[in-house]
């Protein structure tokens, strides 16, 4: 039975992830030097616009309509046919429109290939990227959507994920890892973060958006909403934090920039285990997110990989760690519906489900995406030339954010 109560707040919770999108172009827009912003804030627009026509034509049907061998759905719903204005998500025990549900979880198709944006800025062509957009897609994201939230294999091993550990930023940052090798370094190096305030503007609309991200993935206003709610909030300003001070003890200065960084670390961390684990253990997980997610860029940049926007650092081994964590961690007192932890239970059987399908993610992303861009060079160049990334704003589009 249509519950409005529930209704309603899933159509807040599916604009509030709406905006993180717009937030993530305004962060990595600030990241960047004034003569590249534009190139980067569109390559986060325009997959509102080519995520949202992908989405609705195949994209939903091949994640939650039927199933074929566990990796994949079908295109029985393919354009919408077949879900009508009365349907119920889950049927007659549903609580919301089907229609609502379909619209939820583009928001997060949209945002997700967003995310590897961050990773090769300044040097892929537009004409490249929007293949990209696609074929990632189809050939990463829409498998594992289903594989994990459409009953496919992963669901049936046992894994979990509350709200995109794996579905969205394990894959982003494995994607990023490979396109930044495949890619290479960039030849004209960025002077850094032109405007600060754009990435605090961009920040501060991601934290905002999360609490849709993950108090929403209930889809239903109960005890557990409330619980992925203020999880949220505790894991980024944990995580924030402790990036703070590590970063005021190694620099020599408290970075507003560090802090921001470590706060959407939080964010990515959390989302797996948001609505399966307790606040205290929330509170674990956003100092282990400030810890391990800043030495993984300082490895990074110890390897003088050049991941632009620290995409792999950030999102990748965050997400990861939120995975595990979980595995760790997990209590069916917080929600019955989930599993309990290696630290609850003594047995393996759960966490052993979270690591195997955080391998197959991993390497499945991965391989995909290094063989996609190698696919995609031979059609049409993936980087520009070294004269285009010297002014990429004017050369790709003809305009420029700032006039001098």
């Amino acid at each position: 039975m249509l519950d409005t109560g529930d209704t309603g707040f899933m159509l807040v919770a599916t604009a509030l992830v709406m905006i993180m999108t717009p937030g993530l172009a305004f962060f990595y827009g600030g990241l960047v030097s004034k003569k590249n912003v534009l190139t980067i804030m569109m390559q986060s627009y325009v997959s509102m616009g080519v995520t949202t026509i992908l989405w609705v034509t195949v994209g939903y049907s091949l994640c939650f309509s039927g199933d074929t061998g566990g990796i994949i759905g079908n295109l029985d719903n393919a354009l919408l046919r077949g879900i009508e204005p009365t349907d119920l998500f889950t049927g007659e025990d549903g609580t919301i429109p089907v229609l609502l549900f379909v619209v939820y979880q583009m928001m997060f198709a949209i945002i997700t290939p967003a995310l590897i944006t961050g990773a090769f800025a300044n040097r892929i062509t537009f004409k490249a990227y929007l293949i990209f957009l696609v074929a990632w897609q189809l050939l990463v994201y829409f498998p594992f959507v289903h594989m994990i939230w459409g009953g496919g294999m992963l669901s049936e091993w046992g894994a979990l994920d509350f709200a995109g550990g794996i579905v969205v930023h394990a894959l982003a940052g494995m994607a990023a890892l490979a396109s930044v090798l495949y890619v290479g370094k960039r030849n004209v190096q960025d002077s850094g973060a032109h405007n600060v305030p754009f990435v605090a503007l961009g920040a501060a609309l991601l934290w905002f958006g999360w609490f849709g991200f993950n108090a929403g993935s209930e889809l239903a206003v109960d005890e557990i909403t409330a619980v992925a709610f203020i999880n949220t909030q505790i894991a980024a300003a944990f995580a924030a934090i402790t990036w703070l001070l590590l970063a005021w003890h190694y620099d020599g200065k408290p970075s507003f920039v560090e802090m921001l960084i470590g706060m959407i670390a939080g964010l990515a961390t959390i989302t797996p285990a948001a609505g399966f684990v307790s606040p205290q253990s929330a509170m674990i997980i956003g100092v282990a997110a400030g810890g391990v997610c800043y030495f993984a860029v300082v490895l990074r940049k110890k390897y003088e990989l050049d991941d632009a926007l620290d995409v792999w650092g950030v999102h990748g081994v965050g997400g990861a760690l939120g995975i595990v964590m979980l595995g760790v961690l997990a209590s069916t007192k917080v929600n019955p519906a989930g599993a309990d932890g290696l630290l609850i239970s003594g047995s393996t059987d759960f966490f052993m489900a979270q690591v195997s399908a955080l391998v197959l993610a991993c390497i499945w992303a991965f391989a995909f995406t290094y063989g996609m861009l190698w696919g995609i060079d031979n059609l049409t160049p993936v980087r520009v030339t070294e004269e285009t990334e010297r002014n990429l704003d004017e050369s790709l589009h003809g305009e420029s954010a700032y006039t001098e």
